[in-house]
């Protein structure tokens, strides 16, 4: 992977005024999330940090006793999260995240076999669900170098409700927007049984954010556009961090982060990726 490329992007911004949580369209029942401890995850081979986390000292990730049976299993959780650990993927909650979570219950019946395999899968309307590698890496820049946990958080792209259920163990509130009122209506279904209190679910046009909502600390974006959209930017919150794929100048799709600074937005440019389109309206 070619060195991170940095230029500024924006404008300078003065810092929003914290604003009380609004209603909410869709909300799922409450439970308390589930706390984080220290303990390491057994066996886990952490390999090398990515870019940018040299200097992060957070805890390891807490342990996890593998039980249960086939799909069910955490052994299959696990083993796949030891794969990804050995590409690189390095943060512990990140990699505690995703041993936790079912992958399997978030896809369609026919394809559950290849659920903890490292490859997107359809979930219909023409969306998928991204690979654990690629969901893995995302979630880690959103979160490295930080001193303390994520606050709100605005993810674009609800899909089958998958990251999201990541999300919710690494922030402490997730709006997710999603503009197909199917999947919508399928993340729901999905994440109703998981009765996570902080997972706020949202039909809307993920092009515009969620204004009632802002300022985030983190905002993730599920689908690549031609560009940031302006409206994105103006929600983040000073000091917090944007994650998306777009396609640039050279017309090739990347990965990006976006810094918010008090100079104004700073941009990196990373890795070629490949999204589904980031799009307007709703359907």
């Amino acid at each position: 992977m070619s060195s991170p490329s940095r230029q500024p992007a924006g404008r300078p911004f003065a810092p929003a005024p914290t604003k009380p949580r609004p209603g909410f369209p869709v909300r799922l029942a409450s439970m308390a999330a589930p706390a984080l401890t220290t303990q390491p995850v057994p066996g886990l081979p952490y390999g090398r940090p990515l870019a940018a986390a040299a200097h992060d000292s957070r805890p390891a990730a807490p342990a996890l006793v593998p039980s249960g049976l086939g799909l069910d299993s955490s052994a299959v959780r696990l083993a796949m999260v030891s794969r990804l650990a050995a590409q690189g993927l390095s943060e512990p909650a990140v990699l505690q995240a995703l041993a936790a979570v079912e992958r399997h219950r978030f896809v369609d019946s026919a394809l559950v076999n290849q659920a903890y395999e490292d490859t997107s899968l359809p979930i219909g309307l023409g969306q998928t669900i991204s690979k654990p590698s690629v969901v893995g890496r995302m979630l880690e820049l959103l979160i490295q170098g930080r001193s303390r946990p994520l606050g709100r958080v605005l993810e674009i792209g609800t899909g089958c409700g998958y990251q999201s259920a990541l999300l919710a163990r690494l922030a402490r509130e997730v709006y997710s927007l999603e503009r197909l009122r199917a999947l919508h209506e399928k993340a729901r279904d999905k994440l109703r049984p998981l009765r996570l209190h902080n997972v706020h679910l949202i039909l809307g046009d993920g092009m515009l954010g969620y204004p009632k909502g802002a300022p985030y600390d983190a905002i993730l974006s599920a689908a690549g556009g031609d560009s940031i959209p302006q409206a994105w930017l103006d929600q983040l919150a000073p000091g917090g961090r944007l994650v998306a794929p777009a396609a640039l100048a050279s017309g090739r799709q990347s990965l990006v982060v976006i810094d918010k600074t008090d100079q104004g937005c700073v941009q990196t440019v990373l890795e070629a990726v490949h999204f589904v389109p980031l799009k307007s309206g709703l359907a």
